[in-house]
């Protein structure tokens, strides 16, 4: 028997539950060790609005400024 250790960044109890449901499906002997949270390094926010503007990019959904009308707005 060979052991490996696996860190889950879990939102909330149902994703543990997910997570042992897959591992005694594969009938896999395991035990789950008590740890602090971690906290991450990026603004959850920040995180959430560039996840939504490469959707946006994704589906065509810009608008394209040429360099020239830039320079021109901000008076270049």
């Amino acid at each position: 028997m060979k052991a490996i250790n696996i860190t889950a960044y879990t939102d909330d109890s149902s994703q543990i539950e997910a997570i042992k449901t897959v591992i005694k499906a594969f009938k896999i002997k395991y035990s789950i060790s008590k740890t602090k949270e971690v906290e991450s390094p990026y603004n959850f926010e920040f995180v959430a609005k560039i996840e939504k503007s490469r959707k946006q990019v994704e589906q065509g959904d810009m608008t394209h400024v040429k360099k020239e009308d830039i320079q021109k707005f901000l008076g270049l």
